[in-house]
């Protein structure tokens, strides 16, 4: 993935104002923590000026299209790879993102959601998929069950995440 070009796009739309904040999670987020996964873009999170509005990202394909970037699908091409750009969309996302690792990829800041939070994002959307991407971080080490235990707590999340340990913890 052009990862060095998706990171200084975003810090260029967070200087524009485009964005407030940014930081990229799903299973791209992931490889910096666990072993890599199969995905079919970068997913980034993004607090934008207008949340409420339905052209809430209207703003970043503009910035993009006026640098050459286009639309596929969903999301943005950047280089060899599709970003998809998904507002904040709730407490917890918010939280993620603002709590988000700053990495380093060849001289460029890059925002990136820590392992506890992509755990309990992945928690709270409860998919097939989702359950694997939280296992492959506890095995990493990356994260402890317990940092997920108290961050799901306060999100409202500790009879899922009871859920999950029943069945994939506690065998």
């Amino acid at each position: 993935m052009a990862v060095k070009e998706l990171a200084q796009l975003l810090n260029d739309m967070q200087r524009a104002g485009v964005i407030r904040d940014y930081a990229l999670f799903g299973a791209v987020a992931q490889m910096r923590y666990a072993e890599p996964v199969a995905t079919l873009d970068a997913g980034v999170l993004v607090a934008v000026p207008a949340p409420g509005r339905l052209d809430a990202l209207s703003g970043i394909y503009e910035f993009c299209a006026a640098r050459g970037y286009r639309p596929e699908g969903e999301a943005i091409q950047v280089g060899a790879w599709p970003a998809q750009f998904i507002p904040a969309f709730s407490p917890l996302t918010e939280e993620a993102m603002a709590q988000a690792a700053t990495a380093d990829f060849e001289g460029v800041a890059f925002r990136v959601v820590r392992a506890d939070y992509l755990a309990v994002i992945a928690l709270s959307v409860g998919r097939a998929k989702d359950y694997t991407r939280i296992l492959a971080l506890l095995e990493s080490g990356s994260v402890s069950p317990e940092s997920i235990s108290h961050l799901a707590a306060r999100h409202g999340l500790a009879d899922a995440w009871h859920r999950f340990e029943g069945k994939f913890l506690n065998e």
